[in-house]
């Protein structure tokens, strides 16, 4: 069984967008929401559509390839 997040909306709407951003990594969120990137992943699985979550994860991994620094 997934670990349920329970943060306020905003929240949740704040760290989709800065996850669906090329510019924000992993180590932005947790260190303004205190989230680690699984539970990031976990939130975006949960409320995102399934095919939007796959896009994204594939965009994560291949951006990741190309910079050293990345999600």
């Amino acid at each position: 069984m997934r670990k349920k997040i329970k943060l306020p909306s905003e929240h949740i709407s704040e760290i989709i967008e800065m996850a669906l951003s090329d510019h924000v990594s992993f180590a932005d969120i947790k260190a303004e929401y205190g989230i680690s990137d699984k539970l990031v992943k976990t939130l975006m699985r949960d409320e995102l559509k399934s095919s939007s979550y796959k896009a994204w994860r594939k965009r994560v991994r291949d951006f990741g390839e190309r910079r050293e620094a990345y999600k």
